[in-house]
């Protein structure tokens, strides 16, 4: 009896060393397997009286239960650990993710923007955000629109109570711009915009704009070829040519309207183009004198051009789009085919 007091004892300090699997099925053999310490005690039995059997092998068998039982209860607090442990080790899950096969992407404006932006990056432009709602002033006044211009016939605008306007182009960003950085100065500035307009396939109340300019010493009209033909051609990932036609805008002096040979069929003439070889897309030219001494720039020392490009338009050009109130719908067929651009 005072072996079986022994070997319990040995168990137990045993059983508290235990760390792993591989220790307690080395555990489990030394006290239970075929040469462990209570199947030798089971073979004294034999060379006992009968009155000694009886007394110690009820003393065996209940310490070959405590045995068991301790094991089972050690391997079940090693499981757990080891669960735990897996799940400590497995990356966080957000249980409120929707678990459909469907996966959202950018919005196709946002996608071009951020195309162009690099692009216009890597040629030194700064990129600026403008407000949305702005003053009259920068509006109109700041870029050669003074009150009852003609010209603010063809953009017929949201004001608020406060005499403020939703701003109708990118343009009413030229004169903060210009007063923030001075001369030198090479920025864009892509936003929304909005106007009053009767809406069809080609007018939209609220559309994407991205204005540009380059204010410098001895800036001239070929500056504004080159950056716009290296603009378009990284846009359409092809050589594209640009041609200029004369066009006004109160801002600029001379205004051009900037055309690029079309993308799609290389000039030759096409749907796209209307079968003329190329495509309209921004209006442009040489910074009106006013709009330079406005933002506080001497135009007798600077030069500089700045052109306003459709995003919404480049957009409905480059997916193929042919209704521009698709940009601003809730129909994902139609703009989930961006996730292939």
């Amino acid at each position: 009896m005072k072996e079986l007091d022994e070997i319990k004892k040995l168990f137990e300090e045993s059983l508290g060393l235990v760390k792993t699997m591989e220790d307690l099925n080395n555990l489990r053999t030394n006290f239970l397997g075929k040469s462990g310490h209570l199947t030798t005690c089971m073979k004294l039995i034999k060379d006992m009286s009968p009155e000694d059997k009886k007394s110690f092998g009820v003393g065996v068998n209940v310490l070959k239960d405590e045995v068991n039982k301790g094991i089972a209860e050690k391997q079940v607090e090693l499981e757990n650990l080891a669960i735990e442990k897996e799940l400590a080790d497995m990356p966080k899950v957000d249980l409120t993710t929707p678990t459909g096969k469907e996966k959202g992407s950018l919005h196709p404006v946002t996608i071009i923007e951020q195309r162009l932006g690099n692009i216009f990056r890597s040629m030194g432009f700064t990129i600026e955000d403008g407000n949305e709602v702005e003053t009259e002033y920068n509006n109109f006044e700041a870029v050669n629109i003074p009150k009852f211009h003609p010209a603010r016939d063809m953009q017929d605008t949201f004001y608020l109570n406060n005499g403020q306007v939703l701003k109708t182009h990118t343009s009413a960003s030229q004169n903060r711009i210009m007063r923030k950085y001075g001369a030198p100065l090479k920025a864009i500035f892509p936003g929304r915009c909005f106007r009053n307009e009767e809406l069809d396939a080609s007018h939209e109340n609220t559309f994407f704009q991205m204005e540009g300019m380059m204010i410098d010493k001895n800036v001239s009209i070929s500056n504004l070829i080159y950056f716009m033909k290296t603009m378009l051609s990284e846009v359409f990932e092809r050589e594209v040519n640009v041609r200029l036609r004369p066009g006004f805008f109160p801002f600029v002096e001379p205004g051009f309207e900037l055309d690029c040979s079309c993308p799609y069929c290389g000039g030759k003439g096409c749907r796209v183009c209307k079968h003329s070889g190329w495509i309209e897309l921004c209006p442009c030219g040489m910074i009106h004198p006013n709009v330079l001494k406005m933002g506080g720039i001497d135009p007798e020392e600077y030069q500089g051009f700045a052109f306003g490009l459709g995003l919404s338009r480049l957009v409905m050009m480059t997916y193929g789009f042919g209704d521009i109130r698709h940009l601003n719908g809730k129909d994902l067929k139609i703009l989930e085919q961006t996730k292939l651009k």
